[in-house]
């Protein structure tokens, strides 16, 4: 169970590992960070990483009394909290290099970009690439995978929404659908990097599948696009595993 709230579900890339000047890190570049799980508590994080002792990470860093620094995703920045060595040398260990976890605060509104967005210019976005949500049907990965040697799970693809028992590729027809107690436009097709490559059991980076092979079909252009980004219409509903998805407009 989790709420779908403006910028994202409820936790969903409210944190974020960066360089000292505040450039993001993600998988791409460090693929190690795949191995890195967190559990996360009403007023904490647990993270962990094989042959690693916890972390035990206290929430709310976005205390006037926390260092606050500008962060860059993309083209995009936004105020964050940077967290305190103690937290940041656990990361920096474990993956080798010189990193630090930054908070995003609730005072903190990173903008959709305005072409996609639904509310006038005000829906926002946590740390995560560009869109609240993500969505992807299962009939999609099976038409993928019949199409690989080695078929691949779904967590490659990182949705934050699994929907069963539609047909390949239907959520690209989906205008508007809505989940449990909330309402979702589909703003725009999710356009895939490198990261469907990494193996999320080993953090390592395996091979060219299976983005070569979705390149061959879903290449449009020049993007290789794979899921559909969401934007709720009406944040602060509970959502729920199980929960039916409603089609309410089709393209």
């Amino acid at each position: 169970m989790s709420v779908a709230e403006k910028r994202g579900l409820r936790y969903d890339r409210r944190w974020m590992l960066t360089d000292s000047e505040g450039h993001f890190f993600t998988q791409r570049e460090v693929p190690r960070m795949a191995l890195i799980s967190i559990e996360v508590s009403r007023d904490h994080l647990i993270a962990g990483a094989p042959e690693t002792e916890s972390l035990w990470i206290p929430m709310g860093s976005g205390k006037d009394t926390i260092k606050k620094q500008t962060v860059k995703i993309w083209n995009s920045e936004c105020t964050a909290a940077v967290y305190p060595a103690e937290v940041n040398r656990w990361f920096s260990d474990f993956l080798g290099l010189d990193c630090q976890l930054v908070e995003m605060p609730d005072t903190t509104l990173r903008s959709v970009d305005p072409k996609y967005a639904m509310h006038n210019g005000e829906d926002i976005v946590s740390f995560a690439d560009g869109y609240p949500f993500l969505l992807i049907g299962e009939g999609s990965l099976a038409d993928l995978n019949s199409r690989l040697a080695m078929p691949v799970p779904m967590n490659r693809f990182r949705p934050n929404f699994v929907v069963s028992g539609s047909d390949a590729f239907a959520e690209d027809t989906w205008k508007k659908v809505r989940i449990g107690e909330t309402v979702f436009h589909l703003v725009k097709p999710c356009g895939r990097c490198v990261m469907p490559t990494i193996d999320q059991e080993t953090g390592v980076k395996d091979g060219k599948e299976p983005l070569k092979t979705l390149a061959s079909f879903r290449t449009v252009n020049g993007k290789v696009l794979f899921g559909q980004n969401l934007i709720a219409e009406n944040p602060g509903g509970v959502i729920r595993v199980g929960d039916e998805v409603e089609v309410l407009e089709s393209v």
